[in-house]
């Protein structure tokens, strides 16, 4: 079934649901800004795309989707993807490759491949979202630590002796923020859980920052002011070249937004006893990334984390998702010079928080418990995602999965278990 959510949901809609989906809206949103800013700038893009994605992605995904509860935008996912193919075709390069994942994910869509998420081997989707988590984690030290580098290089093996050269230019004062800064997050997030304690952390340690007039990089010294508005709307440059040179980053975007919407989805319907809708879901992912990309943002897709945070904060419909995309464009509109005072050390201590729970830290020992074939399979992906290449990690695990399958002669589906990335 591919009928959105929102149909349903709204033939029974209150002034109650309403009121429970504000609160939600208003406290995602308050979690979405900074992530999506951090994101955006660790993918090697500017920091406005985030915003414009976390507002067209997570309207589209919300008001077109399978999910009662999803909540949509750029996610710590794409960080590798995206870096890569920026730095090898440009950012225009970007924009064309989301453009083709939207039209990929409607295809997928349109012939109900949503199920067959069920058949993507957990161990898989398990080594990548860690090798992902990896490298994000050694992207961040430099403004984790305030060292100076001028081309942190994208390749894992090539960034570490990069850093290690430049340990000279080590900053006490970032360090401070960014410690400050994550302490804070996870001590808000212990005592109080409701509260969007991520955006308050940022905001203290910026303020430290700011107000003790240390030395560190904010987001205004480095990018300049950031919009108030959308952009209009613009098609990249499209020719049949760049389509078949840009079709493997494109297969790679659509593989991971189909994936982590689905498995956002599938949690998201554990904590309300709910139940999505997987080629809704796919399909929502497909329009809000050629919409997104009309714009010149990021890839989009479900969040699992904001999705948690919607729910344990009252969202109740997908009305939740579409306020959370109204009030960053509000936000964007009346106060995006206030955002420019964000500091990147505690920037980039969010986005090492951030890697620490997708690599979900207190699964690890029971991985060593898994079948043969499994540790395999979870090693692998997760050993090619870090030193080779994303698309190939996933060709390769996939393919693997599918031959350990096919050999056992067992195609029943395997239960997810509920992951808190």
């Amino acid at each position: 079934m591919r009928q959105p959510k929102i149909l349903t949901t709204l033939r029974e809609y209150s002034v109650s649901l309403f009121l429970a989906d504000l609160m939600g809206g208003i406290t995602v949103a308050m979690v979405a800004l900074p992530l999506s800013i951090a994101i955006a700038i660790a993918s090697g893009a500017d920091p406005s795309t985030g915003i414009i994605t976390a507002i067209i992605g997570g309207f589209f995904i919300s008001a077109l989707g399978g999910s009662r509860v999803q909540i949509g935008g750029p996610t710590g996912a794409f960080i590798v993807v995206v870096f890569s193919v920026i730095a090898e075709h440009g950012y225009d390069g970007l924009v064309l490759a989301t453009m083709m994942a939207g039209f990929i994910l409607l295809i997928g869509g349109y012939f109900r491949l949503g199920s067959l998420i069920s058949f993507v081997p957990e161990a898989v989707v398990t080594g990548f979202t860690i090798g992902i988590a990896i490298i994000i984690a050694t992207s961040q030290i430099s403004d984790f630590t305030g060292l100076t580098v001028e081309n942190l290089p994208a390749d894992f093996l090539e960034k570490i002796p990069v850093l290690w050269e430049a340990r000279e230019s080590f900053t006490a004062s970032a360090l401070l923020i960014s410690i400050v800064t994550l302490v804070l997050i996870v001590g808000l997030r212990k005592l109080f859980p409701k509260l969007p304690g991520l955006i308050v952390a940022v905001a203290f340690g910026s303020f430290l920052a700011v107000y003790m007039m240390m030395p560190v990089d904010t987001i205004h010294s480095r990018f300049g002011e950031l919009p108030n508005h959308l952009p209009a709307m613009k098609l990249p440059e499209i020719t049949s070249e760049r389509l078949i040179e840009l079709f493997p980053s494109a297969l790679v975007i659509a593989f991971l937004a189909g994936v982590e919407s689905l498995l956002s989805a599938i949690v998201a319907d554990r904590m309300i006893e709910g139940k999505h809708r997987p080629n809704a879901e796919v399909t929502a992912q497909g329009v809000a990334n050629i919409a997104s990309s009309l714009f010149g943002g990021l890839p989009a897709t479900g969040a699992i984390a904001r999705t948690a945070t919607n729910i344990k904060a009252g969202g109740k419909t997908p009305v939740a998702g579409i306020i959370h995309a109204l009030v960053i464009l509000i936000v964007m509109v009346v106060a995006a010079p206030l955002a420019g005072y964000l500091a990147m050390p505690a920037l980039a201590a969010l986005l090492v928080i951030t890697a620490w729970n997708m690599s979900e830290p207190h699964k690890w020992r029971s991985y060593l418990s898994l079948p043969a074939s499994d540790k395999m399979l979870l090693v692998t992906t997760l050993v090619l995602t870090v030193l080779v290449d994303l698309t190939v990690a996933i060709g390769v695990g996939v393919a693997m999965g599918l031959a350990i399958k096919m050999r056992d002669r067992n195609t029943t589906p395997e239960e997810w278990h509920t992951p808190e990335r």
